[in-house]
């Protein structure tokens, strides 16, 4: 049975996907009720088709929270990290239309008022100007931005997220040499893929390299365009780097798995939903399949380059292919989120409460603590994309030519920092959003 319109959340876009099991029509138009409503349409709900609905009471004296989510953290059980709410307004603007008005990058802020950038989107202003993953930025408008962090201004400094907004903006190349550039907001399309390119490592062996950075409504297409690329080149490893991708729809994760594998995983078993007892009839199995997928590799051995903000979706890749094939896990343990929601409409919101849990063809899941690396090594955004300085991508063509791990693996404060600043990964988009500018 076919679950393309399933999410492994917390990262989705796009509308026309949401199940209700509830009974609530999740097609209908807008409907704006009293919040007294909501709660107790929420409220049943949680109790039909909540993953953990045996958990929860029967009855909930509902005049004691003030909205929706605030019953929603009333019933959330401890394992439950994933689950939200969106307004209808939020849920357009964040999954809908998959862009943003924007200078075109990720940036991390560290404790000691640095700020690195992780990455630029393709043809955004940012990228345009050559700010790149690996750059620190270094002042806005002439103030240093450690100045700004201190005092709580760096993002008054970077303007609202309006067309036409301009900063002058200094940073530092991981060469040491700076550059200083006016850049512009304007629309940014956000690509889930990128950086798609091939390498040649010692032995003369071929590699493949690309980033997925979620899987949204773009992403049949965009790995597409990057699987085409690699299929002219004719590679002998690939490298899949999903080190800040927080998941998305499991119909992307299928293909890029399919694409990469090919003729290894095709016709077998990608996932097993499994749903509480209430929707029991709705268990099934999900196969591999290229889907919107053109090009297939046939690679018997993948590498995938992780973080604590791998998530979701971008975990089911790893937890399905390795049944199947080879699968060298690059970095460090991933976020833990091996269950996925249905979207539903209640009134004038969209809830995103887990609604199932995945497991490979093995009968392996729940791994609510994150999948362990093969190679511990830690991330630091000191080198672009692909590039050999970058200690995930060195480790992983180390790999390659030793058949083993490097002797360095721990994790770096740089990692550590971030961490700190989001203890438990909070990877939906929301959060997402929140470190792009």
């Amino acid at each position: 049975m076919f679950r393309y319109g399933l999410m492994l959340m917390p990262l989705l876009t796009l509308a026309g996907c949401g199940s209700d099991s509830s009974g609530t029509d999740s097609n209908a138009s807008v409907e704006v009720c009293s919040v007294a409503d909501q709660k107790q349409r929420f409220f049943e709900h949680m109790k039909q088709d909540y993953y953990w609905a045996d958990q929860l009471p029967q009855q909930l004296d509902l005049s004691q929270y003030q909205s929706m989510a605030e019953v929603l953290e009333a019933l959330r059980v401890p394992q439950d990290r994933y689950s939200y709410i969106l307004t209808e307004d939020e849920y357009q603007s964040l999954f809908i239309d998959a862009s943003y008005y924007g200078f075109g990058f990720s940036a991390l802020q560290t404790n000691d008022n640095r700020v690195l950038i992780r990455y630029n989107y393709p043809s955004s202003p940012a990228a345009e100007a050559g700010l790149a993953r690996g750059d620190e930025l270094l002042k806005i408008e002439g103030e240093a931005v450690a100045t700004l962090l201190a005092e709580r201004r760096y993002q008054d400094a970077l303007g609202p997220n309006q067309e036409g907004i301009s900063r002058e903006l200094t940073w530092q190349k991981p060469d040491g040499s700076q550059i200083t550039a006016e850049l512009t907001k304007t629309q940014v399309e956000q690509k889930s893929v990128f950086a798609t390119q091939t390498y040649q490592l010692a032995d003369n062996s071929r590699v493949g390299y690309f980033v997925i950075d979620s899987f949204i409504g773009r992403t049949g297409d965009d790995l597409n365009q990057a699987y085409n690329q690699l299929a002219q080149q004719n590679i002998d490893h690939l490298v899949i780097d999903v080190r800040y991708n927080g998941g998305g729809y499991i119909q992307y994760a299928n293909q890029a798995s399919t694409q990469a594998a090919g003729n290894n995983v095709l016709g077998k078993v990608f996932a097993e939903f499994r749903f509480n007892d209430n929707n029991a009839s709705k268990n099934s199995t999900l196969d591999f399949d290229l889907g919107e997928g053109i090009e297939q590799l046939n690679i018997d051995t993948v590498y995938v380059l992780t973080t604590r903000a791998t998530c979701s979706a971008s975990e089911l890749i790893i937890n399905s292919l390795k049944p199947h094939v080879n699968v060298i896990n690059i970095g460090s343990q991933s976020c833990g989120k091996p269950v996925g929601q249905e979207p539903t409409k209640i009134c004038d919101k969209r809830t995103f409460e887990i609604n199932f849990a995945l497991f490979n063809s093995a009968g392996q899941g729940n791994y609510f603590t994150g999948l362990t690396p093969t190679c511990n090594v830690a991330d630091q955004i000191v080198a672009d994309w692909g590039s050999n300085q970058d200690p995930l991508t060195a480790a992983a063509n180390y790999y390659m030519e030793n058949n083993q791990c490097p002797a360095s693996a721990a994790v770096d404060a740089i990692e550590q920092q971030s961490q700190q600043r989001q203890p438990q990964p909070l990877n939906n988009l929301r959060e997402k959003r929140k470190t792009v500018f």
